[in-house]
């Protein structure tokens, strides 16, 4: 029986390893999809276009969101960042798991018009912390850094919209409650009943013909 994947949205606060948590997730399982966002701001040194981002301009990214070919798209500090439908859809369909590294205003927009869509939090464990990964990265000013930080303070107000928090204090543990997570909502009431259906059919045509 065809199984439809699982939407997962993972958000958390800049320099909550994000991206470190979905690389390894992609290595150990290989049920996994993740979606490239599009993006308007520059790469990052190590970062390919097509890998871990389309890098566009301004005009082609409003040019994508005039043709509905996002399924929701947000601006943070300053830079556009999006998820392209079509990929999205075509690999649930495919019985993928599709996580979706993206912020807190874009996963709002996600669980409007994907209910089913299971939305986790990713937070270090302290402040302190925090900052530090922030200032260990080298590749951000302290302006910039001092922009993410009070970001992470209005994020902070939003997070009764998600459905679980995980903290990412040990990489592998992290992980492994990550995909916990998602094991069980495939396991959800509703993803489930087409199969009970098709058993019980099963069964009723067994037992037809064995009285026939």
């Amino acid at each position: 029986m065809n199984r439809t994947g699982v939407l997962i949205v993972i958000s958390g606060f800049s320099g909550a390893g994000k991206g470190t948590l979905m690389k390894r997730l992609m290595e150990c399982y290989d049920n996994y999809a993740l979606s490239i966002s599009m993006t308007t701001r520059a790469p990052r040194p190590g970062e390919e276009n097509g890998v871990h981002y389309f890098f566009v301009d301004k005009e082609t990214f409003e040019k994508t969101i005039a043709e509905d070919g996002l399924i929701e798209y947000a601006s943070y500090c300053g830079n556009y960042y999006g998820t392209p439908r079509a990929y999205v859809e075509n690999c649930l369909s495919e019985g993928k798991d599709v996580i979706l590294e993206i912020e807190i205003q874009g996963a709002c927009k996600i669980r409007e018009k994907y209910p089913d869509a299971v939305l986790v939090f990713v937070t270090p464990p302290d402040g302190a912390e925090l900052e530090k990964r922030l200032s260990g990265r080298g590749t951000e000013t302290d302006e910039v850094i001092r922009t993410r930080l009070q970001r992470a303070i209005e994020e902070a107000e939003g997070i009764e919209n998600y459905d679980y928090i995980v903290v990412n204090d040990e990489l592998d543990r992290c992980m492994e409650d990550i995909h916990a997570i998602v094991r069980a909502a495939g396991c959800r009431m509703k993803e489930s009943v087409s199969r009970i259906e098709s058993i019980s059919d099963e069964l009723s045509s067994y037992l037809k013909g064995e009285k026939e």
